[in-house]
């Protein structure tokens, strides 16, 4: 991978597009991107920057979100397994090293690339730091991956009662998320 990867995601279920850049920087990765979303309430945009260590390990997070309610935002951070949200530590997320947030495909990247798997090799139940969207609440969800394939994983979360397979390209970076996101450019 280059120093630099910009890429669209259109939404299948609902009406979406995401455009997305992966960065990598002298002492980790970037993500940045920007959601937008026509949602039962009315449109919706949804900014984000997330900071990664070089083992994919969340560090920093910015997400922003303006719809028909007004405008939202989340500065979140990591220190020793201990995730600060606007500067106030949330327990019910400590020790989780990933972020996901729930309108994107990008932050399944970082399990991915994190945890190596092997084809054929289950990662056992992990909970990320999960983004809820419209709300732009931080909650936990245990979740879980499975690599079906050189480019093939599938995702469950809650249990197994939400699953998903990701076809993923060279660098880990999601080209079909079943039934809701297909990448249409990058």
């Amino acid at each position: 991978m280059g120093n630099s990867r910009a890429v669209l995601w259109q939404r299948i279920q609902g009406t979406g597009l995401e455009r997305f850049e992966l960065m990598q920087k002298a002492d980790g990765w970037l993500l940045r991107g920007t959601i937008l979303a026509l949602e039962k309430q009315g449109p919706a945009q949804a900014d984000y920057e997330i900071l990664c260590d070089a083992a994919w390990h969340t560090r920093r997070a910015d997400v922003s979100l303006r719809d028909t309610t007004g405008e939202r935002s989340l500065r979140l951070t990591v220190e020793d397994g201990r995730w600060s949200e606007n500067g106030h530590e949330r327990e019910t997320v400590r020790g989780c090293i990933d972020i996901d947030l729930g309108w994107s495909p990008s932050t399944n990247t970082l399990p991915i690339r994190r945890l190596r798997l092997a084809v054929g090799q289950k990662s056992g139940v992990i909970t990320a730091a999960w983004v809820r969207f419209p709300e732009l609440t931080l909650e936990p969800l245990p979740q879980e991956y499975e690599r079906l394939a050189e480019r093939r994983y599938r995702y469950s979360s809650r249990g197994g009662a939400f699953t998903a397979e990701l076809e993923i390209d060279e660098d880990g970076l999601v080209v079909d998320y079943e039934r809701i996101w297909r990448r249409v450019s990058g």
